[in-house]
Order: structure tokens, then sequence, then C-alpha cells
């Protein structure tokens, strides 16, 4: 396994809501936006603010098959983009207080 790909899959298994995004991307803030309106605990990497950030992008579309940002992960569990999250507003208090991401 390549070390972005580890690095990348540690971060996925070390936090309960993983949100691999990039600083410029609106798609990424609306996201991290729905997350933060929960009170939801989650830990970003910014892709594009890191050295290795293209390397862990190429890591995880062999991880999640998605290559595009942002790429999230509740419970360990592949989510998708911004456009699956927003679809899951109604039953994201169930989903972050099941993974202990919030109250």
């Amino acid at each position: 396994m390549s070390s972005a790909k580890t690095q990348a899959q540690n971060l996925i298994d070390q936090n309960a809501v993983m949100v691999f995004s990039k600083s410029y991307c609106p798609y990424c803030k609306s996201s991290k936006d729905l997350l933060s309106s929960f009170d939801a605990e989650f830990k970003t990497v910014e892709l594009d603010d890191i050295k290795d950030g293209d390397a862990i992008q190429a890591a995880l579309q062999e991880i999640s098959g998605q290559r595009t940002v942002p790429n999230i992960f509740i419970g360990q569990k592949h989510i998708g983009g911004n456009s699956d999250l927003q679809a899951l507003k109604s039953q994201l208090p169930e989903l972050l207080k099941a993974v202990g991401a919030s109250s």
C-alpha cells in the first residue's frame, strides 16, 4: 500500500467524521458548514494546502472510487460528496450521534 493510501486510510480510521477538502471549493465549504450546523466534530484535510495532497487524492479514488472533493466519511463509511451529504441532512443527527461525533 502506498504511503499516501496508508495516510488517507489512517485518517479515515482515526476520525469519526473525515472530510477531504480543498480550501477554495464551494461544495467543500457547504459540506463543512452543514456539519458545523449540527455541531459535529469532524477532521478536515485541505488537500491543496498539504505537500502530498495530490497523492492522497489519488489514493482516495482507490479507497472510495471517488476522486472529487469533498470526499466525506462518517464512521469509516464513505458517504460521498456534498450532494450526498446534503441528501442525508435529515438523518445526520442520528448518524453523527451513532459515531460519537455529536452530543
